[in-house]
């Protein structure tokens, strides 16, 4: 046990001194790893370098959507193609997108864009328990926190504000915040505690 602990602590403290930008521990209120965490830095530069990414999607597969979580930036088209032999209705009623995509099966011929900042809640209105959330980003330096609650950004050297958005967060609550400098070397290291989150 202890070699396996040993191993994961020089795996992760390496993985903290070699990467570029900032690494984030994202932990919950009793310090366990917290995976899927969105994290991302924002700054007026970061606002003006977004760009739409290519090939985002969110399937619909055995009754459930896959991710379950994409974060991308401001702009950019999803698809959501239906794999499954029932017909689902997408739909999202957040301020940030508001759509719907009646009953189909296969692809709709045009993606869903998501043009504004902001955290999108989609459900199917045939199926309740099908939910997923589109994390749609202000910058383009953001990850996904791993199993070990690990997110490592790439970003130029300045001053962000450094945000983490979880699913299990409450939904009237606004994601976690904090201000971080990067230096000249494009490195920092941070740790964000979570202790609202509700493991999900």
């Amino acid at each position: 046990m202890r070699r396996v602990w040993a191993g994961w602590w020089l795996a992760w403290s390496c993985g903290w001194a070699m990467a570029q930008g900032v690494a984030v521990e994202v932990v919950d209120g009793q310090g366990r790893p917290v995976p899927g965490a969105v994290v991302s830095l924002e700054s007026p530069a970061a606002q003006r370098a977004v760009q739409p990414m290519a090939g985002q999607a969110i399937v619909q597969r055995r009754r459930q959507f896959v991710p379950a979580v994409l974060p991308v930036t401001r702009g950019t088209p999803v698809t959501f193609p239906n794999e499954d032999t029932v017909r689902h209705h997408v739909y999202s009623f957040s301020p940030a997108k508001r759509f719907e995509l009646k009953l189909y099966i296969g692809t709709p011929a045009e993606p869903v864009v998501f043009d504004r900042a902001g955290v999108v809640v989609l459900g199917c209105n045939i199926h309740d328990d099908m939910v997923a959330w589109v994390v749609v980003l202000d910058t383009p330096y953001f990850a996904e926190s791993s199993a070990q609650g690990v997110a490592s950004v790439d970003a130029p050297a300045g001053d962000y504000r450094l945000q983490v958005w979880h699913a299990g967060l409450p939904a009237s609550g606004v994601p976690a915040a904090q201000p971080v400098r990067l230096d000249s070397a494009g490195r920092a290291r941070v740790r964000v505690v979570l202790p609202e989150l509700v493991r999900l």
